[in-house]
C-alpha cells in the first residue's frame, strides 16, 4: 500500500472530490462502499488490470453497446437471513434472489457473445456458473409480483378455491342488504366500509338500533355507524379462517423455498458481489467519458511523464461553462527529478504542481487519466505533500514551524520511490534565512533521488538547476502587455514573479512602486528583470513558432493536394496510351491470324489447281493480301505521323474538333453531326462518315508554338 503524509494529504490534492464524482455514479450500495474502500496500489500487475478493466467498459459505453447488468438492489440483509437457518423469506425477497440469479445469467451470456473483447472484464466473471435451479424453485412458486402462486400447493389451491367462492356469495348477500337499507332511507352517504378487517354498512346513527348486526365504530362527528350486518357474520367469520389458513400455508411454503435456495447461498453471495463490482467499474468508466481521459502506458519504476494533462476537476468545471483548459506537459525520472516552477502569483503554480499529484493519485487507484494516452504513469510507493497553511493552533505550531516539521518528515522518509509537493518551500520566514533553508532542503532531496515539484518565488532556487544534478526549473508565463497570467508552464527555464507588473495591474500608486523599485536590492532586480525579459521573448518565440507551424502545415496540405492531382493526371494519360497500345496490338494480332488463315487456303487452292488458269488465280489472291498488308504498312505510317502532330483527347466529339480515323490514322475537321453519322472535312473534302469510328484528338504544343512564329 501507498505511504500518504500528512493524514490530509489526499484532500488538499482534492482526490476526495473524486471520490464524491465516483459516488454520484454508483447505482449499488455495494459500488458505493468500493468507492469508500478504495486504496492507492503499489503493485504494477494489479494496476495494469484495474486500469485496463476501466478501458474495457469506457469502450463499452463509446460504443453504444451496453453490459447488462441492471440489478441495483441491496441484498446484504437478505444473503445473511438465507445464511441462517430456519430463517423465512418474503416473497419480494426471494423474487430479488430470482432476479440476481437472472442478472447474472444475462452477463455471462454477453461476454459470451463479445468474447475475446473484453478479456479484463470478462476474466473477473469467468470462475462464476450460472445455476438455473435457483430460477426454477423460486419462479415455481412465485409470480412476478412476489405474492405465492395459486399452485405453489394443493392446498394453497383448495384454500383460495373456497376464498373465492365465500366472497363471491358474501358480495351477493351484501348488495342485498345494502339495496334494502337504501330503501328504507337508513344508509348515510358513504354507504359501506371496512372496519377491522370485516365489510360494514354506514348508517346514520339514529337508526343504528333498527340495523341488526355488530358495531364496529362510528365517524369523527359520530352522525355515522359502522355495523356489520348479522348476515354475513357466519360468511365473514368462515373467510376469516380460511385466510388465516392461507396465511399459514404461504408461510410453510415460504420458508420451505427459502431452505431450497439457501444450498445456493455462497453463489448468490458471489453474483451479488460481481454485480456491485461492475457496477463499480462503470462508475469510473463512466467519469472517464466525462473527463476524456485515457489508459496511460504503466512503468513499474518511479517516474512521471504526463502529455497534454488537465486538472480532472478544472476540466470538469471549464467543460461545463463551455471553457477552454490548458494543457500541462511535464516529465520526471532519474535525471530530471525536481522541477523548481516560479512565476507570478495566481499564475497557476499550485494548480500545475496539484495536477500532477492528483493525476498520479487517480492513476494508482485504478482511475483513467485526463491525459493523451502517450503519457507514462510510474509506481510510487510515498507521496509527501506540504500544499497552504498548515498552522496548528493545537498544537501550538505557527506556520514557518509547521512548516519545517513537514520538511522535517519528508527528509527523514523520502526515497527514490517517494514524490513529493511542496508549495512555497521556505515561506513564513526571513527571506534570507527562508531561502538558505531551502536551498538546504532541496539540496537534501536531490541526494536522496525523490522526485517532486516544489513551487517558489525564491531567485537562490531558481539559480539551483545550473549547480545541482537532477533539478530542472519551470517557469508559468505571462502576458506583461496585457498583464495577465497565461496559465502555461514551460520546463527548462525560471520565471520571474512579475512583482512590479502585478502591483501596476493592481493599480497601486505609480510613486510607491518607484520607490519600491529603489529599495530593491540592485542585483535581485537585475536577475527578475532579466528572467522577465527572457521570458517575454519565449512567448513572443513560441507565438511565431505556431505562426510558422501553421504556414508549413497549409504548405504542406497545399502539396498534398497538388502531388494528388498530378498523380491523377498522370494516371489518367497513362490509361489512354496503354489502351490505344492495346487497341493497335489487338489490330495486328487478328490481321496476322487473317493472314495465316487465308494463305493456308491460298495454299490448300495452289495444290488442288490442275490447270495454268486456275493457279493464276491462286496467284492473285496472294496479291491482294500481300496489297493489304502494303495498306496496313500504310496505315502504320500514317499513325506514326499523326501521333507526331497530334494527341488523343477522347471525348464527346462536337463541330470544330479535330478528329482522327481509328483504322487508317487520317485527321480531319468535324464540320456537322448527324445522329450516328458526320461530315468530315479532310483537306477541302468533305466526307460523310460513322462517328464511332472518329476520336478527339488536339495538336501538340510543339505544333502550335510554330504555327505562332
Amino acid at each position: 500500500m501507498m505511504h500518504i503524509y500528512p493524514a490530509h494529504a489526499t484532500e488538499a490534492l482534492e482526490f476526495n472530490k473524486i471520490c464524491r464524482l465516483l459516488h454520484d455514479k454508483c447505482r449499488t450500495d455495494l459500488a458505493h462502499q468500493y468507492v469508500d474502500d478504495i486504496r492507492f496500489h503499489t503493485k504494477l500487475e494489479y494496476l495494469q488490470k484495474e486500469l485496463k478493466q476501466t478501458q474495457e467498459f469506457k469502450s463499452i459505453l463509446t460504443s453504444g453497446d451496453r453490459l447488462p447488468n441492471d440489478f441495483t438492489k441491496n441484498l446484504q440483509k437478505e444473503l445473511k437471513l438465507l445464511s441462517i437457518a430456519r430463517s423465512v423469506l418474503s416473497g419480494q425477497q426471494l423474487i430479488s434472489m430470482q432476479q440476481l440469479a437472472l442478472n447474472t445469467n444475462d452477463i455471462l451470456t454477453w461476454f459470451r457473445k463479445h468474447d475475446p473483447l473484453f478479456p479484463e472484464l470478462s476474466a473477473l466473471s469467468s470462475n462464476i456458473i450460472y445455476e438455473k435451479a435457483i430460477n426454477n424453485i423460486i419462479g415455481a412458486v412465485i409470480d412476478e409480483t412476489g405474492e405465492v402462486r395459486d399452485n405453489a400447493s394443493r392446498e394453497l389451491m383448495s384454500i383460495r378455491t373456497d376464498i373465492a367462492k365465500l366472497r363471491q356469495q358474501l358480495r351477493k348477500v351484501f348488495e342485498g342488504i345494502l339495496r334494502r337499507l337504501n330503501k328504507q332511507g337508513y344508509l348515510a352517504d358513504i354507504s359501506e366500509s371496512f372496519l377491522n378487517g370485516r365489510r360494514t354498512v354506514a348508517v346514520f346513527a339514529e337508526h343504528k338500533r333498527i340495523v341488526k348486526g355488530i358495531l364496529h365504530g362510528e365517524s369523527d362527528s359520530q352522525r355515522t355507524v359502522f355495523i356489520e350486518p348479522e348476515e354475513t357474520i357466519d360468511l365473514n367469520n368462515e373467510i376469516f379462517l380460511l385466510e388465516r389458513a392461507e396465511t399459514k400455508e404461504i408461510q410453510r411454503i415460504l420458508a420451505e423455498t427459502t431452505q431450497q435456495v439457501a444450498i445456493y447461498h455462497p453463489l448468490l453471495e458471489s453474483y451479488y458481489h460481481i454485480a456491485g463490482l461492475y457496477d463499480f467499474i462503470r462508475a469510473k468508466a463512466l467519469l472517464a467519458v466525462d473527463m476524456d481521459a485515457n489508459l496511460p502506458r504503466l512503468s513499474a519504476h518511479p517516474g512521471v511523464e504526463l502529455i497534454n494533462a488537465k486538472h480532472p476537476l478544472l476540466l470538469l468545471h471549464n467543460k461545463a461553462n463551455q471553457k477552454n483548459t490548458i494543457p500541462l506537459n511535464i516529465k520526471l525520472d532519474r535525471n530530471q527529478r525536481i522541477l523548481i516552477i516560479s512565476g507570478p502569483n495566481a499564475g497557476g503554480k499550485t494548480v500545475s504542481m496539484k495536477t500532477v499529484g492528483l493525476i498520479q493519485l487517480m492513476a494508482q487507484s485504478g482511475l483513467l487519466i485526463p491525459a493523451d494516452s502517450r503519457s507514462e504513469i510510474g509506481i510510487f510507493k510515498q507521496v509527501m505533500i506540504h500544499i497552504g497553511d498548515t498552522q496548528s493552533i493545537e498544537h501550538e505550531l505557527s506556520t514557518y514551524s509547521a512548516h519545517l516539521r513537514d520538511m522535517k518528515h519528508i527528509m527523514s522518509f523520502a526515497n527514490g520511490k517517494t514524490l513529493f509537493f511542496i508549495d512555497e518551500l521556505g515561506s513564513g520566514s526571513d527571506p534570507n534565512l527562508g531561502g538558505a533553508f531551502a536551498e538546504a532542503i532541496v539540496e537534501e532531496l536531490a541526494k536522496k533521488h525523490a522526485l517532486g515539484i516544489i513551487t517558489t518565488h525564491y531567485l537562490n532556487l531558481k539559480v539551483m538547476a545550473g549547480k545541482v544534478n537532477g533539478i530542472v526549473n519551470g517557469a508559468m508565463t505571462f502576458d506583461e502587455a496585457k498583464l495577465e497570467p497565461l496559465y502555461n508552464l514551460q520546463i527548462g527555464k525560471p520565471g520571474s514573479s512579475y512583482t512590479f507588473a502585478i502591483a501596476e495591474r493592481s493599480k497601486l500608486p505609480p510613486e510607491i512602486i518607484k520607490r519600491a523599485k529603489k529599495l530593491t536590492e540592485r542585483e535581485h532586480f537585475k536577475l527578475d528583470k532579466v528572467l522577465l525579459r527572457t521570458e517575454q521573448q519565449s512567448v513572443q518565440l513560441k507565438k511565431k513558432e505556431q505562426e510558422l507551424d501553421k504556414l508549413i502545415k497549409e504548405h504542406e496540405q497545399a502539396k498534398k493536394r497538388y502531388e494528388e492531382i498530378s498523380d491523377k493526371e498522370s494516371f489518367r494519360q497513362q490509361q489512354n496510351i496503354l489502351k490505344l497500345q492495346n487497341q493497335i496490338k489487338k489490330e495486328e494480332l487478328e490481321y496476322l491470324r487473317d493472314m495465316e488463315r487465308k494463305f493456308k487456303q491460298i495454299i490448300i487452292d495452289w495444290k488442288k489447281a490442275e490447270s495454268t488458269e486456275d493457279k493464276q488465280e491462286a496467284i492473285q489472291a496472294a496479291e491482294k493480301v500481300l496489297f493489304r498488308k502494303k495498306q496496313i504498312q500504310a496505315n502504320a505510317a500514317m499513325a506514326k505521323k499523326s501521333d507526331k502532330n497530334y494527341k488523343t483527347v477522347g471525348g464527346k466529339p462536337e463541330p470544330g474538333n479535330y478528329v482522327r480515323h481509328k483504322q487508317n490514322h487520317q485527321v480531319g475537321v468535324l464540320s456537322e453531326i448527324k445522329d450516328k453519322k458526320a461530315v468530315v472535312i479532310i483537306g477541302k473534302m468533305p466526307f460523310t462518315v460513322t462517328l464511332d469510328e472518329w476520336v478527339v484528338v488536339s495538336k501538340k504544343e510543339k505544333e502550335k508554338k510554330k504555327s505562332a512564329k
